[in-house]
């Protein structure tokens, strides 16, 4: 039996609650706790370790998270690696203190202009170097500065709500096939992410799409890694369609994070403004559809109620999984992207937990994403 380690966050979390039967429940869960599914790794723990590097997958494990993520991209001699966009190198790593890689950058460093209110900008890519380049690079905390005029005050973004305390002295990234073989050490299941390309498709005028989304399952096949042990994901519908044809076991758990709240007229109480309708996402072979937290859920009478999105996925017989907690900065304002829909209700940090409470209670998802498993972790422990 494996036991973890959720540190003093949830305790803080519990302790602001308002009094009642939910933060009675967690209170007096004093534990120990044991790795759940329910807990997913959002590239790994980066509300304070570096993004997708070996760190802050050991420290989301750490934490009781049953399933890590890869987002997964590639390099310029077609390898698969992790890393949440391909073209993020700049503000997710220290390659532009890196001469020789640096000026490989598809748009290198420009300073800051106070004069001109020109900001500073950079645009390096995991397809402007090779694999063998890219695991030289260490891991940073995501983040830059707009006003720097040297490439290293560049890298110095950190939001104030997250740390570099424990960014190292050179945070590993990873491939992603190494990144298999940790979550096969550390025995968790995998959700990798499909990246949309950042550069012309077919890449290199040979490298296509589905030979892309091949690849990513075909180094899990290579590994050993058994169907029900991956969870494939992409917001590319078409990707999902691909691997429910080509690679049927794998798709069985195949998520679709749906993206179409990117439309101006989207509105998850109204069913006409996303289709397709969840039946025939159904219909098509699809089992897991995963909107962002605030997609389902509403405030209705001050008390946070689910979407008329997710209680149409469910009564089309789809799974459901969220994201992203822990993702936004403290919660007193009214919580920012992934609250808007019950912002009138986020009013301190606990709302976090009052979300996920309905989310799992009410809505009924399987899972949910964390920057900071714990929390999660917690909750599954104590209420699932």
């Amino acid at each position: 039996m494996e036991w973890v380690e959720l540190g003093p966050r949830p305790a803080y979390l519990v302790a602001q609650l308002p009094d009642g039967a939910l933060k009675q429940q967690l209170q007096h869960c004093q534990g120990p706790f044991q790795p759940h599914d329910f807990s997913i790794g959002h590239r790994g723990a980066p509300l304070m370790f570096p993004e997708h590097t070996e760190a802050s997958y050991r420290a989301a494990a750490q934490m009781g998270a049953g399933i890590l993520e890869c987002d997964v991209t590639f390099t310029r001699d077609r390898q698969l690696v992790c890393r949440h966009a391909q073209c993020d190198l700049h503000q997710t790593t220290d390659i532009l203190v890196r001469p020789e890689l640096a000026a490989r950058c598809s748009e290198p460093f420009s300073p800051a202009d106070a004069a001109t209110g020109q900001q500073a900008s950079a645009r390096c890519c995991t397809s402007d170097i090779d694999l063998a380049e890219y695991l030289t690079l260490c891991g940073k905390m995501d983040g830059v500065n707009p006003a720097a005029t040297t490439a290293q005050q560049y890298l110095q973004g950190t939001a104030d709500w997250r740390t570099d305390l424990y960014a190292g002295s050179c945070p590993a990234v990873l491939s992603h096939q190494q990144s298999i073989a940790l979550f096969q050490q550390l025995g968790r299941k995998m959700t990798p992410e499909l990246k949309a390309a950042e550069v012309p498709m077919p890449f290199q005028g040979q490298y296509s799409q589905q030979q892309y989304a091949q690849q990513l399952v075909n180094e899990y096949k290579a590994a050993g890694v058994p169907p029900e042990q991956v969870f494939l994901q992409s917001f590319d519908w078409q990707d999902i369609l691909y691997w429910l044809q080509a690679e049927p076991e794998y798709a069985r758990q195949a998520v679709w994070l749906d993206g179409r709240y990117e439309d101006p007229a989207f509105d998850p109480m109204q069913p006409d403004s996303w289709q397709p309708a969840m039946a025939e996402l159904k219909a098509a072979g699809l089992n897991i559809i995963a909107p962002p937290l605030w997609v389902l859920v509403t405030s209705e009478n001050g008390q946070i109620r689910p979407s008329a999105y997710a209680k149409a996925a469910r009564a089309a017989g789809l799974e459901i999984i969220s994201w992203t907690l822990e993702r936004s900065g403290r919660l007193d304002e009214g919580g920012g992207w992934y609250y808007q829909s019950i912002a009138d209700l986020t009013t301190d940090d606990s709302v976090a937990l009052q979300l996920l409470h309905v989310l799992a209670q009410e809505v009924g998802v399987i899972g949910v994403f964390s920057d900071w498993p714990a929390t999660t972790t917690l909750y599954a422990n104590c209420m699932l």
